[in-house]
């Protein structure tokens, strides 16, 4: 019996004498992602018991983020070619640098904030794991709009409505993420004048900069994050475990702070990304 919907090419079971774009990543993705739940599991722990480790936070910090990035690297290389892989790093790596050089620099387009040494140490006074978590950011939001944009994947703009929920989507990590690293984790400090309408004191331009930041590097990054000659695959639900296992550590940051604002929100935004993730994965 013939399925009522095709599904598309990268998203169906291996068969055949079709061949992998990166056979390593098959491989190395279990391992990668174990480490990486080591490594959350230690920062987890850290949080509900109030450790602080000193002289060697800012090193825990930037490893978490390094473990992050990997693992969600190799589940994009399952699906591309070694050379799309690389190229996205360097572009995504490249762009976001320079952004948060010039944010450094003048407070555009995030806003006037500090970097402290919470987060590792600093390349021209931008935090060495920033890049990585830009990297985490851009490949779990496209990772979750592709799933739940799966059923108008055959529609004529569905390349565009990736990327603009993309955008959307790194606000709402954004939303759940400043006040982990502003009050939990105190990665950054923001300068925001009491008059100036904020979020947890991150100011509102902050957000409108993480849109136009994501829109900027998807713009570049998006060629290289499509297979040209794509395989069957199964459809991948790493970018949404992703997103929820970062959305829980900063859950509970917040809680731990008392900011049941946030914890609120997190939740409640959570469940909704991943009701419509998996009603999209399912189609």
């Amino acid at each position: 019996m013939k399925p009522a919907v095709n599904p598309a090419l990268d998203e169906l079971p291996l068969t055949g004498a079709a061949q992998l774009p990166s056979p390593w990543a098959h491989t190395l993705h279990k391992p990668a992602f174990i480490v990486f739940l080591i490594w959350y599991a230690l920062i987890w722990t850290t949080l509900i018991l109030g450790i602080a480790f000193a002289g060697a936070q800012p090193w825990l910090e930037g490893s978490f983020w390094l473990f992050a990035a990997i693992t969600s690297l190799v589940g994009v290389a399952r699906r591309l070619p070694e050379q799309n892989v690389l190229m996205s790093v360097v572009i995504i790596g490249g762009i976001s640098f320079v952004i948060a050089l010039v944010a450094v620099k003048t407070g555009i387009p995030f806003g006037p904030r500090i970097y402290t040494d919470n987060l590792g140490g600093k390349t021209l006074g931008v935090p060495w794991p920033m890049p990585l978590i830009w990297i985490v950011v851009i490949v779990s939001c496209r990772g979750v709009a592709r799933l739940i944009m799966r059923p108008w994947r055959k529609t004529t703009y569905y390349g565009f409505w990736v990327i603009g929920l993309s955008c959307l989507l790194a606000v709402v990590f954004d939303l759940e993420f400043e006040p982990y690293a502003t009050r939990a984790k105190h990665y950054w400090l923001w300068q925001t004048h009491a008059t100036v309408l904020n979020w947890y004191s991150a100011p509102w331009v902050n957000f409108l900069g993480w849109f136009a930041t994501v829109l900027a590097i998807l713009g570049f990054t998006t060629p290289w994050l499509i297979n040209k000659q794509p395989i069957k695959q199964p459809t991948d639900y790493h970018p949404l475990l992703m997103w929820l296992l970062l959305a829980v550590c900063f859950t509970t940051g917040s809680a731990m702070q008392q900011l049941w604002t946030s914890v609120a929100f997190n939740a409640v935004m959570s469940s909704i990304i991943t009701i419509y993730a998996v009603r999209g994965a399912r189609w």
